[in-house]
This record gives structure tokens, sequence and C-alpha cells, in this order.
């Protein structure tokens, strides 16, 4: 299984940017889509963006699409989630996410009890 280490996190002002990036370990890498979601004080952990192996249309969460990309370098074991004009309600623990799913079933996956592995998550707060 496929371990995960998420780093980038900190304090952002509204309307800046910051890229989030989640370091994969194992040599299955490209065959995990790749996943991120967010959990705030309180609130459920909910789903941000996903990424097949071939970075082909990636999915997104209505409320960040046209300001958050997710990308992967499959070579580097790499995910990223660069993050613009974020906002305060963006703030929450952002986690990175791996499942073994190749295609484009994986717009169906967008609860966090279908993801397999998950890194340790990494505090984004945005600042008004």
């Amino acid at each position: 299984q496929v371990q995960l280490v998420e780093s980038g996190g900190g304090l952002v002002q509204d309307g800046g940017s910051l890229r989030l990036s989640c370091a994969a370990s194992g040599r299955t890498f490209s065959s995990y889509a790749m996943g991120w979601f967010r959990q705030a004080p309180g609130k459920e952990r909910e789903f941000v963006a996903s990424i097949i192996r071939s970075g082909d249309n990636p999915n997104y969460a209505d409320s960040v699409k046209g300001r958050f990309t997710i990308s992967r370098e499959n070579a580097k074991n790499m995910c990223y989630l660069q993050m613009n004009s974020p906002k305060p309600e963006n703030t929450a623990v952002y986690y990175c996410a791996a499942v073994p799913v190749q295609y484009y079933s994986i717009y169906l996956y967008t609860q966090e009890r279908q993801w397999d592995a998950w890194g340790q998550g990494t505090q984004v707060t945005v600042s008004s």
C-alpha cells in the first residue's frame, strides 16, 4: 500500500496562493488515483479534487472549481494541489488520499470511506 506525506500548508491571505504537496512512497504510485480532501473544525471530511494516473480531466468539488488545480508527477511520486484565491472558509486540515482506481470511475469517488490510503494532513489557514 502507498504511504502519503503532505507538506506546504500554512497561513495565506484571502486572495493569495498556496501549493500543497503530497509525497508518496512505493513503486506503484502510478497505479493509484490521487485525491485531496479537507476537514474544518467540527465538520466532516469533504472531497476537494481527484486525478487519475494520466492526469486527464481531473474532478473538482464545485466550491473550488476555477480556483484550485490538482496535478501529479508520476516520475517523482508526487501530487499537488495549487490553491489560488483561497477564501477564509477554505481554512481546514487538507489530506492527501490514494485509491487504486485508474479510469474515469474516479468521478464517483467523492466519499472518505471510498479511499484506501491517507496522509497525516497539513493545516491551511486563510486569513481575511
